[in-house]
């Protein structure tokens, strides 16, 4: 159970990370360089708290949500239920396979996912298999910086199935995703901020939620205030941006299946 709730709130901190360098919802990027339309079909693989789900649904997209946990898609579809959405379908399932028909998606999404599949080469098989000639892909997964730093502190079952069982270096990520048919257009890394604030919360020993209404342990506070220091600064942010590439906390594939 506690690992459960740990990679939920790892999920929610991803998507707020997302929403935090994302524009506006009104330029449909659902992370920057990534457009979502009306006309798409977005398919959330691994939907967790269905951020991108709500998102694509409220620019009126039809919206398939996926995952193992079927707590998950019972509140993905109480969540969506206000979302105007062109459609909205949700499935449980461990994607092996999709129960999805071939070439489907014009939109397929799947941020923190693959570090928990058995078979990487077979999961990422699936996404391609759903997705249209010209399909494409946000694909997101932490980066071996900083699950480095976690390996540290965290507890040995962290990184244990069903937990992060797989540490993609950068080069052997681009390599599965090429193999299984994706053009990548674009490489991103940031998160610098999340990768300090996990290893910090590790040290806490308690199973504080990203966001959460109850005040932050105090070591978590003082980063806080320190991040918000740094961005005070112009050196500040200079230095923000050497750190997201340096210590990313995640690594993500803007990528397209061939047309």
């Amino acid at each position: 159970m506690v690992l459960k709730r740990v990679l939920a709130y790892g999920r929610k901190a991803l998507c707020r990370s997302l929403r935090m360098i994302s524009t506006r919802t009104q330029s449909g990027e659902l992370f920057p360089g990534f457009v979502i339309t009306a006309a798409d079909t977005v398919v959330d693989v691994g939907c967790g708290p269905a951020q991108p789900c709500v998102f694509a649904g409220n620019l009126g997209a039809d919206v398939v949500a996926v995952d193992i946990d079927a707590g998950v898609i019972e509140q993905a579809n109480q969540t969506m239920q206000r979302v105007p959405a062109r459609s909205f379908r949700a499935f449980v399932s461990d994607s092996n396979p999709l129960p999805l028909p071939d070439e489907s998606a014009t939109v397929v999404v799947a941020q923190e996912v693959m570090e928990h599949v058995d078979d990487p080469v077979r999961f990422l098989a699936e996404l391609v298999r759903i997705g249209r000639p010209g399909a494409r892909y946000l694909i997101s997964v932490p980066d071996p910086a900083s699950e480095s730093l976690m390996q540290a502190v965290a507890p040995p079952w962290y990184f244990q199935k069903p937990g992060h069982i797989h540490i993609f270096e950068r080069a052997e990520l681009d390599r599965l995703a090429r193999s299984a048919g994706l053009e990548i257009e674009k490489r991103v890394s940031y998160g610098f901020y999340w990768s300090m604030w996990w290893t910090l919360r590790w040290t806490t020993g308690l199973h504080y939620a990203p966001g959460s209404a109850e005040p932050p342990p105090p070591v978590l506070g003082h980063w806080d205030h320190t991040w918000q220091a740094l961005l005070a600064t112009q050196e500040g942010r200079e230095a923000v941006q050497a750190l997201d590439k340096a210590i990313p906390k995640s690594q993500v594939l803007m990528a397209r299946k061939a047309a």
